[in-house]
């Protein structure tokens, strides 16, 4: 079984400063940030990426990831170099990208290779409108690449939730897609979100996100990857609401015996790259 740590994505509250993100996933016992590259950490803004880094690390908490909003398209070369930097700087092992429909495999792939250079991972979001918004075609989109640092995420497809308007997403499709991701599964995102966009307490689907971590848990992850559970977007967007879901979320990983760890983060194992950037 591997061993998740539950954590927080920064968009979920875009109008909180860094400061402000750290604080209050330390206060709802949280184990690590994903930082958005939209307003926390700027792409390219490297000495913003140190400050970050360095906030996060003193606060006992851990970079899981950077979450950048880069488009594995056409464009992506011209922009890639920025995004990558900064993930280096904020000291994220992993890069979350998007799959637009009019992306390619070869795209997709420049900037995989990119990233290992750096030694980093790449993962993609899973969503709605993209090459990965079902399990089917992210596991196609990765065999087409075949690059060994690109993983991709998981969250409850609230875009295609099946049953009545404004239902959740069911439990047994979820499971299904998180095994047929297998070993290639990154993170999960974790909400509670019908598809009318109600967001909703996450106790309103405490047994389904219980089936799903359990999944992921039973899951091999790759070597050198640690996957995480991360909060993100609560009800009305209220940092208030952080804390009520986190404890839910913890009391998940508790139940699947699979709680809360420290450490130092991860990386791609040495075989896709080279010496780590600052190594001697």
């Amino acid at each position: 079984m591997s061993r998740l740590q539950p954590g927080l994505c920064s968009v979920t509250f875009r109008r909180c400063s860094a400061a402000e993100i750290v604080e209050l996933a330390t206060r709802a016992g949280l184990r690590c940030i994903e930082w958005g590259g939209d307003v926390h950490v700027p792409h390219g803004d490297l000495r913003t990426a140190g400050e970050v880094a360095r906030r996060t690390v003193d606060a006992g908490l851990e970079v899981c990831s950077y979450g950048s909003y880069l488009v594995a398209d056409g464009a992506a070369a011209g922009s890639m170099g920025p995004v990558l930097d900064t993930a280096v700087a904020l000291g994220a092992p992993a890069v979350r990208v998007w799959a637009p429909p009019d992306g390619t495999a070869d795209s997709l792939a420049e900037v995989a290779d990119a990233a290992a250079e750096l030694g980093l991972w790449v993962y993609l979001e899973f969503h709605g409108g993209t090459l990965t918004s079902s399990a089917p075609s992210a596991v196609s989109l990765l065999e087409r690449v075949d690059a060994p640092n690109l993983l991709c995420a998981w969250q409850p497809p609230y875009w295609s939730p099946g049953g009545e308007p404004g239902a959740l997403p069911r439990t047994a499709p979820g499971v299904a897609a998180i095994r047929m991701l297998g070993e290639q599964l990154a993170h999960l995102h974790v909400y509670a979100w019908s598809g009318d966009g109600t967001r909703h307490p996450l106790s309103r689907q405490r047994r389904s996100w219980t089936e799903w971590i359990r999944t992921a848990g039973d899951l091999d992850a790759p070597e050198g990857f640690r996957r995480s559970v991360l909060i993100e977007f609560v009800e009305h967007d209220d940092p208030a609401n952080l804390r009520r879901d986190a404890a839910v979320l913890r009391e998940i990983l508790a139940v699947v015996g699979d709680g809360p760890v420290g450490g130092t983060g991860a990386r791609p194992p040495e075989a896709l790259r080279g010496a780590p950037p600052g190594s001697p």
